[in-house]
C-alpha cells in the first residue's frame, strides 16, 4: 500500500494530509468546546483518527521531509482558511491574507529552491 501511495502525485498527498489535519483539529475543537459525554468521546476518537491519517499521508510523500514541510505549511494555511470559512464562517482578515502570502512564499522557497 505504501508503494501505491508513493506513486500518487505529491500535491495530492499534501492536499489529503492537510485536509485530514485541519478537519481533525476542527473535530477536536468541537469535542472540547461544544459537546459532553459520549459525543465528546466519539468526536475525540474521530479527531484522533483523522490526525493519524494526516501523519500517515504526509510521511509517505516521496520527497525529503525537510523539503516537503515547506509546501505542507503553505498548503495547510490555505486548507485551514477554507475549512475555517466553511465550518466556522470565519473569513480571513487583511493581516491573515498578508501573513498567509508570506507563509506561502516561505513554503515555496523552502521546498523549491535548489541550492547550488
Amino acid at each position: 500500500m505504501i508503494k501505491t501511495l508513493q506513486s500518487v502525485p505529491m500535491v495530492v498527498l499534501l492536499l489529503i494530509a492537510t485536509t485530514l489535519e485541519a478537519s481533525g483539529d476542527v473535530i477536536v475543537r468541537m469535542a472540547i468546546y461544544d459537546h459532553v459525554g459520549r459525543i465528546r468521546i466519539a468526536l475525540f476518537l474521530a479527531g484522533a483518527l483523522l490526525l493519524l491519517g494526516y501523519g500517515s499521508f504526509l510521511n509517505v510523500s516521496p520527497l525529503d521531509f525537510r523539503r516537503v514541510v515547506g509546501l505542507y505549511i503553505a498548503t495547510l494555511f490555505v486548507v485551514w482558511q477554507v475549512i475555517s470559512a466553511i465550518v466556522f464562517r470565519s473569513f480571513p482578515t487583511m493581516p491573515i491574507l498578508v501573513g498567509g502570502t508570506l507563509v506561502i512564499a516561505g513554503g515555496a522557497i523552502i521546498s523549491l529552491w535548489k541550492p547550488a
